[in-house]
């Protein structure tokens, strides 16, 4: 006879762990356990570092309606909140990330204060510096000693410069932020390790915010320190809404920038196509949103947590329960993609969740997608014969962070 002790057992161990292991398959495939899950049902759950069992979510329509159900919550002091971390880490009174993990209407009146350099028109008119910025680095890569890191040389400063030119922070940093946003976004640092990353930042930032109070610019920083000098924001966060932006403004497109041009080297076909047509605007930026969906490099999942009992998918998710939202494998939906796992320049996937969905939604998604047309259309056009240097077999990926890509990335032409 079986006692109810070992049936629990049982039970726990038939619950796989989360994050799960993208090393096994393709690195731009996700995990084939999120691919088995998607097949079989929608909503299932999972276990995470402190024993918890939160539902995670793989198929495309069950991801856009959470994340845009009000009675789902991102905040992580809400009991039952899935967190990748010890809570202190993630939602400590100095947390510089806490501008995301809130919810309406204080996150919306904080967001508002920062949309602006973000709109599609602010966005275009920054558009001749990015082309500059491009352009240099791949002046700067032709006379260099071949191979050449591709990340090294122009994916991390491309973003890295304009993300400094919209804040207003100095580019003679660049090397103190990111190495520090390395310690944040890697999934082995320690609760510790994160918490001095994050709070040697914010004091960074502080001082910024400080120096603009009394010498504004035209940035985003001065319109923070503005802010605070009117009374409407206190200085700590505007230093870590400063934070916030600094981090996602840079680690994501870079990583983009390296591993999309990856993906269009094994697919030399489109490169070729793209390489000649990168004239025509609208092949582009299919091929962009075609890589953000196809790649999708934050692993974490989003993360959230029900304040009412959801039905959906005929499953009951009760008040106080967390949720996963894995948009690499909702990007991967044949539902919502025919032939998902096949990369098509010339798709229409503007429907992808890349960039989430609902009011938490990626702010800064217009300058990202700049930035990689601008990339997109000049790297290959500009080195006809770019090639890898090396086998696949030895590129180095990130598959220890919560932001996906290679390490290096090395070309030759």
């Amino acid at each position: 006879m079986t006692s109810t002790l070992d049936s629990a057992d049982q039970h726990a161990a038939e619950v796989p762990e989360y994050p799960m292991n993208r090393a096994e398959g393709c690195p731009f495939d996700p995990p084939p356990h999120l691919r088995t899950m998607q097949r079989e049902a929608p909503l299932r759950r999972v276990r995470l570092w402190d024993g918890s069992t939160p539902w995670l979510v793989t198929r495309y329509d069950e991801q856009r309606s959470l994340l845009a159900d009000s009675r789902i919550s991102s905040d992580p002091t809400n009991p039952g909140y899935p967190a990748p971390a010890p809570i202190s880490d993630e939602h400590s009174e100095g947390s510089p990330v806490s501008f995301i993990l809130m919810d309406d209407p204080e996150h919306a009146r904080l967001r508002r204060m920062v949309t602006a350099p973000f709109t599609i028109k602010r966005v275009e008119a920054m558009r001749p510096f990015v082309q500059r910025i491009v352009d240099e680095r791949i002046d700067e890569m032709l006379t260099a000693d071949e191979p050449v890191d591709l990340v090294e040389a122009f994916a991390l400063p491309v973003p890295s410069l304009v993300i400094c030119e919209l804040l207003g922070v100095p580019y003679s940093g660049h090397d103190f932020f990111q190495r520090n946003s390395k310690v944040i976004v890697h999934r082995d640092s320690t609760t510790e390790q994160r918490s001095a990353a994050l709070d040697t930042l914010a004091e960074y930032l502080d001082g910024l915010v400080g120096e603009k109070l009394t010498d504004p610019g035209e940035d985003l920083l001065s319109d923070l320190a503005a802010r605070v000098e009117s009374g409407e924001l206190p200085r700590r966060e505007a230093s870590r809404m400063g934070v916030l932006l600094l981090i996602a403004g840079h680690e994501t497109t870079a990583n983009m920038i390296a591993l999309g041009t990856l993906a269009l080297l094994e697919s030399p076909e489109q490169l070729a196509e793209l390489r000649e047509r990168s004239d025509e605007s609208e092949l582009v930026a299919s091929t962009v949103e075609e890589l953000l969906r196809y790649l999708h490099i934050t692993h974490n999942g989003r993360r959230r947590v029900a304040l009412e009992d959801i039905e959906i998918a005929g499953e009951v998710i009760r008040a106080g329960e967390g949720v996963i939202v894995p948009n690499d494998i909702g990007n991967r939906d044949p539902d919502a993609f025919a032939e998902p796992d096949r990369l098509d320049i010339r798709r229409d996937a503007r429907h992808h969740m890349a960039f989430g969905f609902g009011v938490h939604q990626c702010l800064g998604q217009p300058l990202a997608r700049m930035e990689l047309r601008v990339v997109y259309s000049t790297l290959y056009r500009r080195i006809p014969t770019l090639r890898l240097a090396t086998d696949r077999e030895n590129i180095p990926f990130k598959h220890d962070g919560s932001v996906y890509g290679v390490y290096e990335l090395p070309v030759t032409w």
